[in-house]
């Protein structure tokens, strides 16, 4: 039997387990910290977040006062900092989201997702290592991936667990390193790990320099849509709440040493997904039909832009049991509603150097 340690919050409640979630203030991390804190009241959530220009408090703006939530701004780069939260919290868990994830921006600066994919992973690695003392009953850290690390598929075929890596970006490079290191202390240090790679993600709050927050703003501000190249790039989409569901799946029930995949099987050309979504926003804003469609501008294609992703999520169905619950057509209406809805999110997140950034990238006014 494992004796599981109990913890006080606040000098009132005796909590069962202490859970690190790093990047919890960004797109996927803030629906994961949600979840995690309204199901579990008898766990301390410590979320750890940089608060760069992804990160964003207001995201969590209705659980921040919940008794078992704690905040900490902080860098998983930063050592001593690291250490000394392990120290404080004695966390029995780490779900690891923190990492820079825009192709984009790692296309113009790699040595930003070098730093903090690869380096900031290996110094919560060895924080975890040292604060469990090979004493890992009850452990578990918990390293949140992409399916961009095994590269390209052509018109056919899926990734599966044991699909080679291959990556093709800097962003996808510094994830598969991570990966790859997550695996080494499983292996050399005994260190209790999983890893899932997921499928593209969409939903609220996601970060307006993504394909459908950005398309859905400059649609109702009636701005250019641009898409690369003719469009025609594939990818699998997967409601950001059907993933956190799936990520406290695997932290609860997945087997030490496992990676799992998690996706969608739902497969999109860009240029049809966005068609689909300006026929949704023609109805939602009261527009003639194709009015949307008029601003899709194409761009010059991303540098080595990966042509199809699709995920086999047959693991982690067949052995966790766990499986989309949200259709696409409900969660890309969920998702247009939402940010319809939440104007001033969105006024506060596209800031001054967002703005500078986006007309650099796109070359767009």
């Amino acid at each position: 039997m494992i004796c599981v340690k109990k913890h006080k919050i606040n000098n009132q409640k005796i909590m069962s387990k202490t859970i690190l979630i790093t990047g919890g203030a960004g797109f996927i991390g803030s629906h994961v910290v949600r979840l995690f804190v309204k199901k579990y009241s008898d766990y301390k959530i410590v979320n750890l977040d940089k608060l760069t220009y992804a990160g964003n408090l207001e995201n969590l703006m209705d659980i921040q006062t919940n008794p078992n939530y704690i905040f900490e701004k902080g860098d998983i780069c930063d050592s001593e900092f690291i250490h000394g939260l392990f120290a404080r919290h004695n966390f029995d868990g780490v779900i690891h989201l923190a990492a820079e994830s825009h192709v984009d921006r790692s296309i113009s600066n790699p040595m930003e997702f070098i730093h903090t994919n690869i380096v900031g992973t290996v110094t919560l690695l060895n924080a975890a290592r040292r604060s469990w003392e090979g004493r890992y009953d009850g452990k578990m850290f918990y390293h949140i991936s992409t399916d961009e690390v095994y590269g390209s598929l052509g018109s056919t075929g899926l990734f599966t667990e044991t699909t080679s890596y291959d990556p093709k970006s800097p962003y996808s490079a510094s994830k598969a390193s991570s990966d790859h290191l997550v695996r080494a202390y499983n292996h050399t240090f005994g260190l209790p790990v999983v890893i899932t790679n997921c499928s593209n993600n969409y939903g609220p709050n996601q970060f307006p320099e993504k394909l459908l927050p950005l398309a859905i703003n400059n649609i109702k501000h009636k701005k250019p849509v641009p898409v690369y190249g003719k469009g025609e790039n594939v990818r699998d989409w997967l409601y950001v709440e059907d993933h956190a569901r799936a990520i406290d799946l695997v932290f609860h029930k997945g087997k030490n040493g496992e990676t799992y995949n998690i996706g969608g099987n739902n497969e999109w050309k860009n240029i049809d997904l966005i068609n689909l979504l300006c026929n949704i926003m023609d109805k939602k804003m009261g527009r003639q039909e194709g009015e949307c469609a008029s601003l899709i501008t194409f761009v010059k294609d991303r540098a080595g832009h990966d042509m199809r992703y699709a995920i086999d999520a047959t693991k982690i169905r067949t052995e966790l049991g766990w499986k989309h619950e949200v259709t696409f057509a409900q969660g890309l209406e969920k998702t247009v509603d939402w940010y319809l809805a939440n104007t001033q999110w969105l006024e506060n997140v596209l800031s001054g150097d967002y703005a500078k950034y986006y007309e650099q990238q796109y070359k767009l006014r």
